[in-house]
């Protein structure tokens, strides 16, 4: 009888779940900084937070799960 082997051992996916928890991340960090009145502008959509660190955050899961798509199942 031939054994199922799967595509991804259970490193693989403990990397693609850390992937997914930082892309999460990042763009909860994107979020907010909005107005509720459209014709009040709010500077803060620009803050250092939104602009730099949340997209940086998203690369770098995004990095994750490549790592995580490509390392050879155990």
């Amino acid at each position: 009888m031939k054994k199922n082997k799967f595509a991804f051992g259970k490193r693989n996916y403990k990397f693609m779940i850390i992937g997914i928890l930082f892309i999460a991340l990042g763009f909860i960090l994107m979020s907010g900084g909005g107005s509720d009145d459209p014709n009040i502008f709010n500077e803060e959509i620009y803050s250092f937070r939104r602009i730099r660190i949340a997209p940086l955050i998203v690369i770098i899961g995004f990095a994750i799960e490549i790592y995580a798509i490509l390392t050879k199942p155990e």
